[in-house]
């Protein structure tokens, strides 16, 4: 069985949504637009979750810079 890498999987969830957990425990959901080599991600109609995942504000276009992410899920 070969092994995912994270770009195979940032590739596979281009246009998808996604969840993203920062390191300041923000929860963030979008879909992905782009990303690069560091991992810094773009998303598109962005929202901020809180705790229960019940959305807190509305974002829309946001950049994520790759060192302050802790985990990109698809939703």
């Amino acid at each position: 069985m070969q092994q995912e890498r994270p770009f195979d999987l940032l590739n596979r969830v281009i246009s998808q949504q996604v969840l993203i957990r920062l390191k300041n425990n923000l929860n963030i959901r979008g879909k992905v637009t782009s990303f690069d080599a560091h991992m810094n991600i773009v998303l598109d109609n962005a929202e901020e979750l809180d705790a229960n995942g019940e959305l807190k504000a509305k974002l829309g276009t946001i950049l994520l810079r790759g060192g302050n992410i802790i985990f990109v899920s698809p939703v």
